[in-house]
């Protein structure tokens, strides 16, 4: 089986939200806005893309996605506990239906035992659901970047 490009991901995600009539926002952390610009390189992606937040630090993930601080500081930027308040975070603040958020260590510093570098947690928010899971992936950060963005394009698989 041929693995689907990241244009082809973008634009199965683009239909499967226009056939629900619903919007996107992305919540991004390690990938540095990355799907977003993956979403809004396809022609008409602003039917159903809302747009995104890019949350580096911990400071704007408590900003502008409401992230409590007490959620940083007992689980870290990267955990199950932050990519779930990401995703309903970035859904409850830009009016779409649907968000993904992404927070990971892409390397190649930062890593610890317990979150090695290559582990990204996902939250895919949408109505009143909220799942969380993870990846580690192999390779380079820039490796580790776009596999988090290909998992993240694939990510509507999961909402039944």
């Amino acid at each position: 089986m041929v693995s689907q490009t990241r244009h082809d991901l973008a634009v199965d995600l683009g239909k499967w939200l226009q056939q629900r009539q619903w919007q996107i926002v992305t919540a991004e952390s390690c990938t540095g806005g990355g799907i977003g610009y993956a979403i809004s390189s396809i022609p008409g992606s602003s039917a159903w893309f809302a747009g995104g937040f890019i949350t580096y630090t911990n400071t704007l993930k408590h900003e502008l996605l409401n992230v409590p601080t007490v959620t940083l500081a007992r689980y870290g930027a990267v955990s199950s506990e932050t990519a779930a308040a990401m995703a309903t975070g970035a859904l409850a603040n830009s009016g779409a239906d649907v968000a993904i958020a992404v927070t990971g260590i892409a390397g190649p510093d930062g890593g610890t035992p317990d979150k090695p570098v290559g582990l990204v947690w996902f939250g895919l928010a949408w109505e009143n659901h909220c799942i969380t899971w993870h990846e580690v992936f192999e390779g380079s950060r820039t490796q580790v970047r776009k596999a988090t963005i290909h998992a993240a394009l694939r990510s509507f698989e999961k909402i039944t």
